[in-house]
């Protein structure tokens, strides 16, 4: 039997007036996560351990069954194996974002729109300018890049910047956690402010407002950690024998190879809502031909929920029902010419909430759903938040989760 999570970042939601009181998922129109559901067996899953925050690094990490306790350092780190950056032990690596600043508010934490090959021009120009032996400024994704400070102290308190859209940016500047970090809070807090200078007047992002497009006109570093000890699945589950994930976001892919899984790059997937959720389904298709697990990952749902678009969300989430989980439906369990040869079991679940109305991560149970053919269906009849109370499964956290699936 092989294995598919199917991972929708930021899926789950609250209850909105505007619908009536229903979640997004309750009101989208998902015949085929309704499908999973109506045939498989349902739950919640407590993918944020007490005491910790609830960003993608943790949820997702967790839903592998990986213990937060002991492997948790921050996004930095994964971001860093993604890209390949090799971390000595010393290195404080730093997930660094592109922000908007608008006056004294921090507008946004993605700059609206930004691409990737204008994220490398800005960020190529910060290490000229401000990197150093012991400073290192990486290219990531868009506006998802890396900052590496040999010799940093973790010891540090920062807030993520999609959790603050619309606050008083310096109210939320980093800070040392204890005396230690001082000198390395100073540091960053330094750089910071200077690049605000710096970037202010960089041709790309005056060319960027002159089109109406928001600036990246500061860093922002967070996320901080030293490298992972993270024990490949492969060890903890004989039945994976060769794993591999498939994302547009650094942070999984870090995660992805800190578990031991081979990384697969689409073409047309963005990491936004204009992904293209046909291609991923497809290589996800492709990867079960010669790997035994599969992680696919879809970043879209979060996005939209980070901007507060709820229309915006409601079109990701069909959009996942109706381009990316139709045809593997399609072509695992009704196409005869599927070349999948081998039975799969599926696993459909976000990684936390991200709810419209309040633009951020929320540590509330997910609803997650498995299927496999043969598998005794609960009483649950569409997969949504509400629906998942009764399933089966009941309420999961830890590696119960992981442990379940990799039963089948």
């Amino acid at each position: 039997m092989k294995h598919l999570i199917i991972l929708a970042d930021g899926m789950a939601d609250w209850p909105c007036k505007e619908l009536s009181g229903k979640t997004l998922l309750q009101h989208a129109h998902t015949p085929h996560l309704d499908w999973l559901a109506r045939n498989g067996r349902n739950g919640l899953l407590k993918t944020i351990p007490d005491g910790f925050h609830p960003g993608s690094e943790v949820a997702n990490s967790s839903i592998l069954g990986y213990d937060q306790h002991i492997v948790y350092e921050g996004r930095g780190p994964l971001e860093a194996a993604s890209i390949g950056v090799q971390l000595d032990a010393d290195d404080l690596a730093l997930r660094c974002n592109l922000v908007c600043l608008e006056g004294d508010l921090l507008k946004n934490h993605s700059c609206g729109r930004l691409e990737t090959e204008e994220g490398d021009v800005l960020m190529r120009y910060l290490q000229e300018q401000l990197g150093s032996d012991r400073i290192h400024f990486y290219t990531g994704v868009q506006y998802r890049h890396l900052l590496v400070i040999k010799g940093g102290n973790k010891q540090l308190l920062c807030t993520p910047p999609h959790d603050i859209p619309l606050q008083p940016w310096r109210k939320y500047m980093l800070r040392a956690a204890n005396p230690e970090a001082e000198p390395t809070a100073r540091l960053l807090t330094d750089l910071i402010l200077r690049s605000q200078e710096l970037l202010r007047g960089h041709p790309l992002n005056i060319e960027r407002q002159r089109r109406g497009m928001d600036a990246a006109n500061s860093i922002w570093p967070w996320g901080g950690g030293y490298r992972p000890k993270m024990k490949p699945l492969t060890e903890t589950y004989p039945q994976i024998k060769k794993g591999t994930v498939i994302t547009a976001v650094d942070l999984i892919r870090g995660i992805g190879r800190y578990a031991g899984l081979d990384v697969v790059n689409v073409p047309g997937a963005t990491g936004l809502w204009d992904t293209d959720f046909e291609a991923k389904a497809q290589a996800a298709i492709e990867a079960l031909k010669t790997n035994d697990f599969v992680y696919l990952h879809v970043e879209a749902c979060d996005e939209a929920g980070h901007d507060g678009d709820m229309q915006l969300k409601l079109g990701c989430i069909e959009n996942i029902d109706k381009r990316l989980v139709a045809p593997i439906l399609s072509q695992l369990y009704t196409d005869n010419h599927s070349m999948v040869k081998d039975q799969c079991a599926i696993a459909l679940l976000p990684d936390h909430p991200t709810p419209v109305h309040h633009r951020t991560h929320t540590n509330e149970p997910v609803p997650f759903c498995i299927y496999y053919p043969g598998i005794q269906p609960d009483l649950v009849q569409t997969f949504d938040e509400v629906s998942a109370r009764n399933g089966a499964y009941g309420n999961l956290e830890g590696d119960a989760f992981i442990k379940e699936f990799m039963k089948v």
